[in-house]
């Protein structure tokens, strides 16, 4: 991680470099290759276009280009793509585009040469999994109670990890940190969004080797990203409901939660030091079962059939005509069904709004 070429952000390109890495996205989602290997693409995308003065047709030759070098090197051979698949892909047919072998293998021994033939260039998507491994642990509290359903809270943990990965990928400011920062970051979103606490344990410290301090600037990106696309979410909801019932859509979020997503973050980060300690529980009286009952109404798995999937299924990309429209994420949208007057309250600091758990 120490040793990786250093990225200026200087490609001419770089206005594109969003719709080129949601392409690859695109791509590798639907040849369902894995989350490593998208992000080295994107990341050797990056590199690409940092050293080079590239045309939009040739940046499409060059994304799919790195898109097949990354699967190459992390996926089995019969997952990597094959030719006529690439070339029948829309945005190929949309600018007249077609690859053949021997421009397909320039390309590649382009892309290699530029990279002096290393392609072991660790990202995000390589760490995440080690954190994840004591992300949750029995010991965590949910809401200031204990978890009813571990498993339960595992398995959304890795869904909110996937996502705010996929979220590091459409913003070349992520490369600004380190790899295994970002993913220590992606971790540390999760745990806020889900209102476990404390929020940095001690074991996670220890894990990672990064602080609270160190990871807060990459964390407010993140939490910023996360509470743009709910709302993106919420104004697309209220389009739909307007278009089907011909009225007008009255948001019902209070107004506090349509002050700027910043503020909300700031205010959160600001008084991150009493959450690293452990919160006992205060109340040992209080009727377990009713406990019981309140955390399990906050994991509905029904709620979100199709809000955090694997990583095999898109993450918010449209394809329209010659042009794309990309936003992430779009799955997040068919699980706002719960009223938007909910918020997330950790410690009662953060506040954002809630995308998945029914309150």
């Amino acid at each position: 991680e120490l040793k990786l070429p250093s990225y200026k952000g200087q490609s001419p390109q770089l206005h594109l470099r969003r719709y080129f890495a949601d392409l690859i996205a695109i791509v590798s989602n639907r040849f369902r290759l894995c989350p490593a290997a998208r992000h080295l693409a994107v990341y050797l995308l990056d590199l690409f276009m940092d050293r080079y003065d590239i045309s939009i047709q040739q940046l499409h030759v060059v994304a799919l280009s790195c898109l097949l070098l990354a699967s190459k090197f992390e996926e089995k051979e019969d997952s990597v793509p094959k030719l006529e698949q690439l070339n029948s892909l829309g945005c190929m047919t949309n600018m007249n585009l077609v690859l053949t072998k021997q421009n397909l293998l320039h390309m590649e021994l382009l892309l290699l040469e530029t990279f002096q033939w290393n392609l072991c260039l660790p990202t995000a998507a390589h760490f995440i999994d080690y954190y994840l491994s004591i992300a949750v642990h029995e010991t965590d509290l949910h809401d200031g109670w204990p978890m009813v359903c571990l498993e339960k809270t595992k398995l959304y943990m890795a869904k909110y990890a996937d996502y705010f990965l996929e979220v590091s990928l459409q913003d070349h400011a992520f490369l600004n940190y380190a790899p295994s920062l970002v993913a220590t970051a992606c971790v540390a979103s999760s745990r806020i969004i889900l209102r476990l606490s404390p929020t940095w344990p001690t074991r996670l410290h220890h894990l990672t080797a990064y602080t609270w301090d160190f990871l807060v600037p990459c964390i407010e990106r993140l939490l910023i990203a996360h509470d743009n696309d709910v709302k993106e979410a919420n104004k697309q909801k209220g389009q739909h409901a307007q278009s089907a019932q011909h009225i007008a859509f009255q948001t019902p979020a209070p107004a506090a939660q349509q002050a700027n997503a910043q503020q909300h973050v700031t205010q959160y980060l600001q008084a991150h030091q009493s959450s690293l300690q452990y919160h006992h529980q205060t109340s040992q009286q209080q009727n377990c079962q009713q406990i019981s009952s309140n955390l399990t109404a906050s994991y509905p798995l029904q709620t979100c059939p199709s809000a955090l999937q694997s990583s095999v299924q898109g993450r918010g990309h449209v394809q329209t005509g010659a042009a794309m429209s990309l936003t992430v994420p779009l799955e997040v949208k068919p699980c706002i069904s719960v009223s938007y007057n909910r918020s997330y309250q950790v410690n009662g600091r953060y506040s954002c709004v809630t995308p998945c758990f029914e309150r």
